[in-house]
């Protein structure tokens, strides 16, 4: 007599053998004449050219990540609008929630910049550009000891 754990591992290496089988099937059948332009990487009809591992604008991975959450968002509004009228103000008080939330979310990305494609070069302040060096570097010259020559300091400390 089997468990419930040996007709699960039956179902599992059975499932196995029909996806092997299918496969070495498959492999038998199908005609091998390879040429040219079959081996080709399939770039939507484009001819690849260049390196396989070019680095691509990590706007693109940005911009569908945001596109998939909005996406997904909005597909959790349908059954609350198909449920809306059974659960009268409780429902209309939790969607307006998730709404304002989204769109809060959504003014975020674009007062991040993240909606345009073009983002600017963020200027980043330098130590020297905020605090004045000079007196420091006069209090530095007056600890060094006296028969020691005053040393220039450079300007990109």
């Amino acid at each position: 007599m089997l468990t419930e754990f040996g007709k699960a591992l039956i179902f599992i290496i059975l499932g196995l053998v029909f996806v092997a089988g299918g496969l070495l099937v498959a492999k038998l059948l199908r005609p091998s004449n390879p040429t040219k332009e079959k081996v080709l990487a399939y770039e939507c009809g484009e001819d690849p050219i260049g390196p396989q591992w070019m680095k691509f604008n990590i706007r693109f991975y940005v911009v569908a990540l945001i596109f998939i959450l909005f996406d997904v968002e909005l597909v959790v509004l349908f059954p609350w609008a198909l449920v809306f009228a059974k659960l009268g103000m409780f429902a209309y008080v939790a969607g307006a929630i998730f709404i304002v939330i989204l769109f809060l979310a959504d003014f975020y990305l674009w007062a991040k910049g993240d909606l345009e494609w073009v983002r600017p070069q963020p200027q980043v302040p330098r130590l020297d550009e905020i605090v004045d060096r000079a007196p420091l570097r006069r209090a530095g010259n007056a600890d060094a000891p006296a028969g020691a020559a005053a040393q220039p300091v450079s300007q990109t400390d």
